[in-house]
C-alpha cells in the first residue's frame, strides 16, 4: 500500500509586513512588535474542554508565527542597515550603538566643585604623587633582607616583623655615660621620650595655629 506523499511546506515571506511597522534597536538585537495578538472566539456548539484545547493550540501557533516574523524582520534589517565585513572566520555585522533609553530613578549627579586645595594645586601646577613616589618617600630598600622597609612609624625598619619572628630587638645594647649615675631603664626611657616630646610639641603647635586662625 503506497503511503501518501508529504505535502511540501509553504514558503514564508522574506519581507514581513505589519499594520504597524516594527521598531528596531540593532545594538541590542531587539525588534519591537506593537501589533496586538488576535484571539479567536469559540463556536456556539463547542464544549469548554474542546474550546480550551483549541484556543491553547491556536495561541501557541500564533505566538510561534509572531516570533518567526519578528526574527525574520530583524535579520532583514541587519542586511539593510549594518555594514557586512568578510573575515576568515565568516561574515560579520558591525552593530550600531544602542538607541533604547534606560530610565533613571535618581537625577543626574551635579558636577563636583573643586576644593580649595585642588584650585591651589591647579594654579601652581602641583600634580598628585604617584604610588611609586609615595613609596619611595616612606620606604627604603634593605639590601641585607632584600625587602622594602618603612622609614617611620610602627613598622620602621621592619621592626614589627622581627618582633613577630622572635628576633632580638635592635637596641638591646645601650651605651651609658660613665659620668652619670643612670640605669639602663632610664637611658631607654630617655631615648623613647625624645620621640614623644616631638609629637607633643607638634600637636601643641598645630592647636595654637588653629586658635590663632
Amino acid at each position: 500500500m503506497a503511503t501518501p506523499a508529504a505535502k511540501p511546506k509553504a514558503k514564508l515571506d522574506v519581507d514581513v509586513t505589519k499594520p504597524t511597522p516594527y521598531t528596531f534597536d540593532l545594538g541590542l538585537l531587539l525588534a519591537n512588535d506593537p501589533n496586538p495578538l488576535t484571539t479567536s472566539t469559540p463556536s456556539a456548539g463547542s464544549t469548554p474542554s474542546t474550546t480550551s484545547m483549541t484556543s491553547s493550540s491556536a495561541l501557541e501557533a500564533q505566538l510561534a508565527a509572531t516570533a518567526r516574523d519578528g526574527a525574520q524582520a530583524l535579520i532583514a534589517q541587519f542586511f539593510r542597515s549594518c555594514p557586512l565585513t568578510s573575515t576568515p572566520s565568516g561574515a560579520l555585522f558591525t552593530l550600531p550603538p544602542i538607541s533604547t533609553p534606560l530610565p533613571r530613578e535618581k537625577p543626574l549627579p551635579e558636577t563636583k566643585q573643586p576644593t580649595t586645595w585642588e584650585k591651589f594645586a591647579a594654579r601652581r601646577g602641583i600634580k598628585p604623587k604617584t604610588r611609586e613616589q609615595r613609596r619611595a618617600k616612606g620606604t627604603q630598600y634593605n639590601e641585607a633582607t632584600g625587602a622594602w622597609e618603612r622609614t617611620w612609624g610602627y613598622d620602621k625598619g621592619g621592626a614589627a616583623k622581627r618582633r613577630e619572628e622572635g628576633h632580638v630587638q635592635q637596641d638591646w645594647l645601650v651605651e651609658v655615660d660613665d659620668k652619670g649615675d643612670k640605669t639602663a631603664g632610664e637611658v631607654r626611657e630617655k631615648n623613647r621620650s625624645g620621640g614623644r616630646s616631638g609629637v607633643k610639641k607638634s600637636v601643641g603647635t598645630s592647636g595654637k595655629k588653629r586658635r590663632t586662625a
